[in-house]
């Protein structure tokens, strides 16, 4: 191997630290050649006995830095350095080095954590702080602490905060490499906000051809954004464009990496996927739109959606990094010099922000009931860990006290996040893994089959392409489905309703643009979609805000097939509501899938106690003034509010509903059917109470003639009563209430039409009377009209019927 790499400067104190301990941290900048180097320099030691394990955070890095290797030692891929990875592999019995993705590693030491014929594990890229490589390494520490003391461990990275790993991993000397230096220019060309980023990039892409030399290398956010800025860019005379991202066919990846056989000038347009690792041969000038696509987990909608975000300060170094690996170069930035300042420095730790479910089950399996008891550099949250709980409970992979159901144990021994393991197992259980397994993989494998929402359409294409990566993914399918027994086709609509229930859709509108989800949330579709037409949708994946996240990828389910997969999911309810509108009770009876209504009718058995909370809940929030009140019971309160009684108050009678109302709600549907409302005020009352009432506030007025007339005490006056002046004759003093208050005394007419309204009677009678009497005697010739009321006889009768003695008085 070549020994004209920086990191062979450090190598020694490097080999040296493994010597005297268990645990070494190793700080190497881009090109130093710590990936390739460190592993084959630790074969030679004594205590190397058996494999190393070097952890790669990206598929694309892990065959590279495999085949590199491999490369220098003049051997084939797959001797005595190789690769694994889950769509890949090239390793044999005589392979001592082999480069696995982290996600591999955390399956292997779960499935055998003392690491049984491995010497040492290299964590490379820690910097990235990846869920998979956090935990992985917080298990190393465990299994080496626990079971492994031999165990050697190295964390290796380019922008390494060295004391912190070195405190996490017991004191570990911290050995830095200078690296090599090459000049490297910074040219911050800015860009319109407004435009589209491919047209800024394509115009970015051809000054830099224009003004710079050597080979291109394009940061672009997405796979999309690629796909655009090469139809803009077209041909580029004695130059080749290239496309790099997880999802293409290792051929191409490998292109884009090598130099051009043919000696052409390279252009190279890639995701973030090329920020570290890998070295592009050839490229001198990097051109960098300052933006990146990441993972983000809403945790209120529960679910991972991808965000477009401007990329951290260390993202944009290592960035422009890349054009000085080789040699001088030159990086352009799509932004103001300036900004930079303004970016976040780093990228968040994944553990802080992602869906915790895996990590959960793993180290419940791992015999930790909390992530947390590890030795984390930041540990997972704990809404995050308590989320994860929930979700695999509901997934049967925990029972309630957070130990791993037999299920979640077989969920856990496949290589698949808890939703997709959990589909694959349950799919076994109904003879459709084989199905299954193809969905997981179409579900993790972006562009197998193409780009289109329908998922049943893309497994088909799938099913039908040609070509190493289709292949690949088939083998692989197959894999996963043999490791449940089953290889059973079935419905790709059930096995995603199997993965993800809370997402089992149904459509709202007749445009099929807008969804309602089980579990709550809204979800929307491109209305020209062949998914529009359906009813109902099995949900895979969403990206968007959760009110309303845009579909990615579906298939069409039968109504038949839900209540068929998820009876027992499927509740039946019974709801009473109150309408404020009418005061009567809506009962109803439906069905329902978590937050989709099912069915629904009229519920002519509804619960008598149900009915009769609603009315009174209805009153309490609506106010009493929906009650049948009566006019001798608004006289009731009336005469109480004004004796200062607040017992029959709205403010009372609302406080004391549950002591008062419910007994006169007994069988009743509406509230105008209610009776019995002034007995229960006079209850309210007491006997005392009405006594009191009855002397201070008396409900009615008796004349000297005998006969009664009601008190209104809501007039504006006062207390008033409405009384014919011929049943006052006889009396001297003008009445009064309880309290000594004089009563209002409206006068009429035989025929009920005012005459005088007086709080003095005996000044009436003495006054206006004789006037008023003139008067009378004119219209009413019949009634007896006396010169002094005061001392004749009360009357309601005729002056013939007076004589005759007959009829009232």
């Amino acid at each position: 191997m070549s020994d004209s790499l920086p990191i062979h400067v450090v190598l020694p104190d490097l080999l040296a630290a493994l010597r005297a301990g268990s645990n070494a941290v190793l700080v190497a900048p881009p090109g130093a050649g710590k990936t390739t180097a460190v592993a084959p320099a630790l074969l030679g030691e004594g205590w190397c006995t058996g494999e190393i394990l070097l952890l790669s955070p990206r598929r694309l890095a892990a065959r590279a830095a495999g085949e590199r290797m491999a490369a220098l030692a003049g051997e084939q891929v797959g001797q005595t350095f190789g690769y694994a990875t889950r769509m890949d592999s090239k390793r044999s019995s005589a392979t001592r080095v082999t480069v696995v993705t982290e996600g591999i590693f955390v399956n292997r030491i779960q499935a055998d954590p003392e690491l049984a014929g491995v010497s040492a594990v290299l964590f490379d890229e820690v910097h990235e702080r990846s869920l998979d490589s956090d935990f992985g390494l917080a298990l190393a520490l465990d299994a080496q602490a626990a079971l492994r003391p031999d165990l050697r461990l190295v964390a290796m990275s380019a922008t390494l905060d060295g004391a912190r790993f070195s405190d996490l991993m017991g004191g570990a000397p911290a050995i830095e490499s200078e690296g090599r230096s090459w000049p490297l220019e910074l040219r911050h060309i800015g860009r319109n906000a407004e435009a589209r980023i491919e047209d800024s990039m394509t115009a970015a892409l051809r000054t830099a051809l224009r003004d710079a030399e050597g080979g291109v290398l394009a940061f672009l956010p997405g796979v999309a954004e690629i796909e655009r800025t090469a139809e803009r860019l077209g041909d580029v005379p004695g130059a080749v464009v290239h496309k790099l991202h997880g999802s293409l066919e290792p051929g191409a990846q490998r292109a884009a990496i090598s130099a051009d056989p043919q000696g052409r000038r390279k252009i190279v347009l890639a995701t973030s996927i090329a920020e570290t690792s890998l070295t592009l041969d050839g490229i001198r000038v990097v051109v960098d739109s300052g933006l990146a696509r990441r993972p983000r987990y809403d945790r209120a909608a529960g679910m991972t959606r991808l965000v477009t975000e401007r990329a951290s300060q260390a993202a944009v170094t290592q960035r422009a990094g890349r054009a000085a690996r080789q040699g001088p170069g030159v990086a352009y930035r799509l932004w103001e010099e300036a900004a930079t300042a303004g970016l976040p420095r780093f990228d968040p730790p994944e553990i802080l922000e992602a869906d915790l479910s895996a990590l959960v089950l793993d180290c419940a399996l791992w015999g930790v009931s909390d992530p947390r008891d590890l030795n984390w550099l930041d540990p997972p949250p704990q809404a995050a860990v308590s989320e994860a709980r929930k979700r695999l409970g509901s997934l049967e992979a925990l029972d309630e006290s957070g130990r791993p159901t037999a299920h979640g144990k077989a969920v856990a021994g496949l290589p698949l996040p808890p939703r997709l393991g959990h589909m694959l197992v349950r799919a076994a259980e109904r003879g459709m893994a084989g199905t299954a397994a193809q969905i997981a993989v179409l579900l993790g494998e972006r562009g197998l089959g193409g780009n289109d929402p329908d998922l049943e359409l893309r497994l088909r294409r799938w099913r039908n392409e040609r070509g190493p990566r289709a292949e690949n993914a088939r083998r692989l399918a197959q894999r996963w489905a043999k490791l449940v027994g089953d290889d059973g086709a079935g419905d790709p609509a059930a096995c995603v309703a199997l993965a993800f229930p809370d997402r089992i859709a149904k459509r709202r509108d007749a445009s099929g643009e807008t969804w309602a989800s089980a579990g709550g949330r809204g979800f929307k579709l491109d209305p020209t979609s062949s998914l529009a037409r359906a009813e109902w949708l099995a949900v895979a994946e969403t990206q968007g805000m959760a009110a309303g996240a845009r579909i990615l990828s579906a298939a069409p389910i039968d109504p038949a097939e839900v209540e068929s997969l998820f009876a027992d999911r499927i509740e039946t309810r019974r709801s009473v509501r109150f309408d404020p509108t009418t005061g009567r009770i809506e009962a109803l009876r439906e069905r329902r899938l978590g937050a989709i209504r099912l069915s629904s009718g009229p519920d002519s058995a509804a619960n008598p106690a149900e009915i009769e909370k609603a009315l009174l809940e209805g009153v309490r929030e609506h106010g009493l003034t929906l009650l049948p009140w009566s006019d001798t019971a608004q006289a009731l309160r009336t005469r109480a509010a004004y004796t200062g009684n607040d017992s029959l108050s709205d403010a009372r009678l609302l406080a004391e509903l549950d002591e008062w109302l419910p007994g006169l709600l007994a069988g009743k549907r509406r509230l105008d059917a209610v009776e019995g409302l002034t007995n229960a005020l006079n209850n309210l009352l007491g006997w005392d109470g009405q006594k009191a009432l009855d002397r201070l506030a008396p409900a009615r007025f008796e004349t000297p003639e005998g006969s009664t007339y009601a008190i209104d005490y809501a007039a504006e006056g006062g207390p008033t009563v409405e009384v014919r002046v011929q049943a006052l004759y006889g009396l001297d003093t003008h009445p009064t209430l309880g309290d000594g208050t004089p009563l209002v005394l409206s006068l009429t007419s035989p025929a009920g039409r005012p005459i005088q309204t007086t709080r003095d009677l005996p000044g009436f009678w003495k006054g206006s009377w004789a006037a008023v009497a003139k008067e009378m005697r004119g219209r009413y010739p019949r009634h007896p009209w006396p010169e002094d009321p005061a001392a004749a006889s009360a009357t309601l009768r005729t002056k013939k019927a007076d004589a005759r003695g007959a009829g009232p008085r």
